[in-house]
């Protein structure tokens, strides 16, 4: 008995002692923590993280470890403008607001208070780099100071792409419908894979000036909202040929679902314009096989490039003695196609368009744990907000994810909503439900129902089965109630 009360004594001895341990290696909240905000261009959940082991994001993923992974995060547009307007606004976008690719937040929404700003307006010192918003100058009075990096000839570095860009250029501005219409751009190759130094492209750039910028928040001891915006792996494909030497285009594969998906409307198709501009991409029908695997093993370069320029700037943050006060937040600002459904780029309403990685890390919480509770990027704004200790802007739509971070097991959600072009989709749990409304009637005429229990992929479409009837009426009612509270907000 004497025995077992001293081992008992010994146990709790040493298991005090390792929660005390524990305990001291979390770092209290500051009182005003600072904000690291990494937007990727395009970037997919497709990161060793997010269980993709091909995929080489050694510095992402060691972010992951000690942040919390949302393995089911949607942007609610799955294209630049109108996600960075809505995600940095709090707001919805809508078939008036942040509905096409260049949306602005200055003209769709004016006079809100941006996230940035609200920072700024506690005293933060407000810091954009690179791209964060779409359009550089949007987003006016949210930042201290602003900066992007000049790129001429869209960023290619090999002779031969600026050779073909400029040609190609040169031809463009012959006719004069297309010098009157500058959105009919005729781009150089869609990839590259040059022997050059990171800093030669434009995301090696914005990571040096990040650098520089964690060095004077670490001397004058300001707090911070620091928002890096990456460009990669946005098209074109380019990158230094050693991330291009990190995969074997033997290992890469075409998707399994390289086809459209069985019984979807026409509308659900989508033309993959943005890649078609770019030299040695047909006009129409598919690409060769060749192609298409020259283009997933340039994404995959580019990521592992971003992934590099990423690290860069976490171990400034470590290096300077920041990260115990910084909250960091890492996303992709919507989704990509690589073939799949037999799309390219990301304007869809299927999944892979809007679905993104996002990572959030607070020094103080607990790590190195994954949620699959549906989030959406409005809620990014709240979630900052209650992070820092802020107040909450009347506007937002979205809700806190700080119950997630706290217990990554937690519900969340019952559904969230996105949109791409006129198609509107409410995602649930186990469905994903999409209607295209007839302006004029209000009513729905084509639709998309896919169960992601038995489809994950969303290869069939299941929205006319008959015994999916309920199921449809049911997300129909909850899709319009979204629908009029989303058109309803004031902004003041």
């Amino acid at each position: 008995m004497h025995m077992n009360i001293s081992k008992l004594f010994l146990l709790t001895g040493v298991f005090m002692f390792t929660s005390f341990v524990y305990a001291q290696e979390k770092p209290l909240k500051p009182n005003k923590p600072n904000i690291l905000f990494i937007v990727v261009d395009d970037l997919r959940p497709e990161l060793g993280c997010y269980g993709k082991a091909q995929i080489k994001s050694p510095n992402i993923d060691r972010l992951a470890m000690s942040g919390i992974v949302f393995n089911n995060a949607f942007a609610n547009y799955p294209v630049c403008g109108p996600s960075r307007a809505s995600l940095l606004s709090g707001i919805y976008p809508g078939t008036k607001r942040f509905a096409v690719w260049n949306a602005s937040q200055d003209i769709d929404a004016p006079g809100i208070v941006s996230l940035p700003m609200h920072f700024k307006n506690n005293n933060y010192q407000t810091i954009s780099l690179g791209k964060v918003y779409n359009n550089f100058d949007d987003g006016k009075g949210s930042w201290v100071k602003s900066w992007r990096p000049p790129a001429a000839n869209w960023d290619y570095q090999s002779k031969e792409s600026i050779r073909v860009f400029e040609e190609r250029n040169k031809e463009r501005y012959k006719d004069k419908y297309v010098r009157d219409n500058n959105n009919l751009p005729q781009r150089g190759p869609a990839y590259e894979d040059p022997d050059i130094p990171d800093i030669s492209y434009e995301d090696g750039r914005i990571a040096s000036r990040a650098v520089e910028e964690l060095q004077n928040f670490s001397n004058n001891g300001e707090p911070f909202f620091l928002a890096v915006g990456f460009k990669k792996p946005h098209l074109p494909f380019n990158a230094p040929k050693k991330y291009w030497d990190l995969y074997q285009k033997k290992d890469i594969k075409l998707p399994a679902n390289y086809f459209f998906s069985k019984d979807a409307p026409d509308m659900a198709r989508l033309n993959w314009a943005e890649l078609r501009f770019f030299y040695g991409i047909p006009a129409s029908g598919p690409l060769p096989d060749s192609t298409a695997i020259n283009l997933i093993h340039g994404y995959y370069a580019c990521v592992s490039y971003v992934d590099a320029q990423v690290g860069r700037v976490l171990n400034a943050l470590e290096e300077l003695g920041l990260s115990e006060n910084t909250i960091v937040v890492l996303l992709g600002d919507h989704g990509w196609f690589l073939g799949e459904h037999g799309f390219w780029t990301k304007q869809s309403n299927m999944e892979k368009g809007p679905h993104a990685p996002l990572i959030v890390k607070v020094p103080w919480k607990n790590g190195d744990a994954h949620t699959s509770a549906l989030v959406e990027f409005v809620d990014i704004y709240p979630t900052l907000c209650e992070l820092a200790g802020l107040s909450l802007p009347v506007h937002l739509q979205g809700k806190s994810m700080v119950p997630l971070l706290d217990n990554p097991s937690a519900a969340g959600k019952e559904y969230i909503f996105y949109r791409a072009g006129t198609g509107e989709t409410i995602l649930t749990k186990t469905h994903a439900y999409t209607e295209w409304i007839n302006s004029n009637s209000g009513q729905p005429y084509a639709r998309m129902l896919y169960d992601h229990r038995t489809d994950p992929d969303e290869n069939i479409n299941v929205a006319d089965k008959p015994e999916n009837q309920k199921l449809v009426e049911e997300l129909h009612e909850k899709l319009t109630m979204h629908l009029k509270a989303r058109n309803s907000i004031t902004i003041p």
